[in-house]
């Protein structure tokens, strides 16, 4: 063991002991003493302006922000990933609402809602009831979208007229879109019968 060579600590240390014996020559010869004009700097400067700002200790403590959506108290009956366009009868032609997840929720009043929110913001996009007069059409050239009319949808801030369209990632979930809405729509017949 004694044959070997050395570490790489055991060669540095006769340089790091020559250093500060050399450094406070160095710093003394080139750099001028403070002058008074540096000090109304300091007085000056504000927090975050840099390293002659002043020095700010502690530990930032942030509080648990609990945040109400109104879906707290819902059931999600179904979910799926959507793009959601609504028709703008000004300029003839299909909008892009949004894209995230559209959920049929039931509430606890046995209420069934339509939900879409956009990825991202979470903003609302989609928000009505799912009423037995509302009637699915497929969307011309595709297999994967549906097309609806719907009288005071919420999603904005007065309920609004609006025609929506909505298209999923394949024919597959499109039906058992078409599916879970029917289902959903027998279900409020059946409460408004009652």
């Amino acid at each position: 063991m004694a044959d070997t060579a050395p570490t790489a600590p055991e060669a540095t240390a006769p340089e790091t002991q020559a250093k500060p014996e050399e450094a406070p020559a160095a710093e003394t010869a080139s750099t001028p003493a403070p002058a008074e004009p540096a000090k109304e700097e300091d007085a000056e400067a504000t927090p975050g302006d840099g390293e002659d700002g002043p020095k700010i200790e502690g530990e930032a403590k942030f509080q648990a922000v609990v945040t109400s959506t109104g879906e707290e108290s819902e059931e999600v009956v179904w979910k799926r990933r959507a793009k959601l366009f609504r028709f703008d009868k000004d300029t003839n032609q299909w909008k892009e609402r949004g894209t995230g997840e559209v959920k049929i929720l039931k509430s606890v009043e046995d209420k069934l809602r339509l939900l879409m929110r956009r990825d991202g913001t979470l903003k609302i996009c989609c928000n009505h009831l799912v009423l037995p007069a509302i009637e699915l059409k497929p969307n011309i050239g595709s297999d994967r979208s549906w097309v609806w009319s719907v009288a005071g949808d919420l999603s904005e801030d007065e309920p609004t007229d609006e025609v929506f369209a909505i298209r999923f990632q394949n024919a597959d979930i499109a039906n058992e879109f078409k599916t879970q809405f029917e289902e959903a729509q027998k279900a409020m017949a059946s409460l408004t019968s009652s």
